[in-house]
């Protein structure tokens, strides 16, 4: 797989939110390592509960989770992503790096539309669907996460001239403080 949609997202978000934040991307959006979630400050395989594609920090505090849906665009894999990151407290690097959840945490999924059979599809309504239900659970019983958003389309619609970019770029600004 050439994760296409996640180098571009990567990108999209290095290019709008640098400047006051600190962003970590996974190998997969251009980073260089796991940005792993985990449920207490002890690193270890127990206490791991998954990785996640982008991270917006803002002074220490985990401020945004990514998670990017590129081959399993099936409610099971979209939820399962949502729930290990509320039930995650920590990203932790190395033992050197110990960052929380802010206050307030904003999770965007971004699902892949570019596999799909454009007129026999109704992933657009079930994605749709699935959004209201996690935003009717959360937050989760002390999950700091109490911002959800769901994202779909392909690398055009995020790319360069793309018509969900702004709208992306937007909702995080509004959203992230």
């Amino acid at each position: 797989m050439n994760f296409q949609l996640h180098k571009t997202i990567g990108n999209l978000i290095m290019e709008n939110f640098s400047d006051g934040f600190e962003i970590l991307l996974d190998r997969a959006c251009g980073g260089t390592h796991n940005l792993p979630l985990f449920s207490s400050k002890k690193k270890a395989w127990e206490t791991e509960l998954c990785n996640v594609d982008i991270l917006i920090m803002k002074n220490g505090k985990i401020k945004v989770i990514f998670e990017i849906e590129e081959s399993n665009v099936k409610p099971t894999q979209i939820c399962g992503k949502f729930l290990t990151s509320a039930l995650a407290a920590y990203y932790i690097y190395r033992d050197k790096k110990v960052c929380g959840m802010d206050k307030s945490v904003l999770f965007i999924q971004i699902v892949d539309t570019s596999k799909l059979k454009k007129d026999k599809t109704k992933k657009a309504k079930q994605w749709g669907n699935i959004e209201k239900a996690i935003k009717h659970i959360i937050p989760v019983k002390k999950s700091r996460i109490d911002k959800y958003k769901l994202f779909y389309g392909n690398v055009a619609d995020f790319g360069p001239n793309g018509e969900k970019r702004d709208k992306l770029i937007n909702y995080i600004r509004r959203n992230s403080k």
